[in-house]
């Protein structure tokens, strides 16, 4: 059973396809030929035959302007295909990883889409996991773990079940966070 974000999700992808069809085969394909063998040795071919050509057309400015206007222009066009490919990619691993926290029982389900989120509002969840490190340096079991929701009671039923853990400890990891 399809559920409707899921209907929403295919019936814009099918809209958007028509229109971003062509583009979107050409920048696969041009992402996987640039990143291939074969075309370093076509780029290393099209210098060396420059290079050899030099003695032939006096090193004049021309022959150097040729090798620099070709360079700049597929250098422009690669800043613009590698930043689409990295969006693509960026984007797919995000959902690989939304998936995993979702599917995940016990995951804080606010790591979703987290990459939406301003550098202040990052800089505050790096603050809790901060907390939950130290936190997890008094575990006796290191493979024991917390999220962002429950770091901070299982701390507090720990430090009044287990005798050994100071009260000063329990107030320090608390105004760290």
């Amino acid at each position: 059973m399809v559920s409707l974000s899921e209907q929403m999700v295919m019936t814009k992808s099918k809209s958007n396809n028509k229109s971003n069809n062509f583009f979107e085969k050409f920048a696969n394909a041009a992402t996987k030929f640039t990143g291939s063998s074969a075309a370093f040795i076509s780029a290393t071919a099209i210098v060396v035959i420059w290079a050899v050509s030099g003695p032939i057309f006096n090193y004049s400015e021309t022959w150097q302007l040729v090798i620099n206007t070709g360079t700049t222009i597929i250098t422009f066009l690669m800043v613009f295909l590698i930043q689409k490919a990295q969006n693509k990619d960026g984007k797919a691993i995000q959902l690989k990883l939304n998936e995993l926290i979702a599917a995940q029982q016990g995951a804080s389900n606010r790591m979703v889409d987290i990459e939406d989120l301003s550098e202040k509002e990052l800089d505050q969840l790096h603050k809790f996991y901060v907390a939950i490190a130290t936190l997890a340096k008094k575990e006796a079991d290191i493979h024991c773990s917390h999220s962002i929701d429950v770091a901070k009671q299982l701390n507090e039923i720990k430090v009044k079940s287990n005798k050994h853990f100071k009260k000063h400890d329990n107030e320090s990891a608390r105004s760290k966070s």
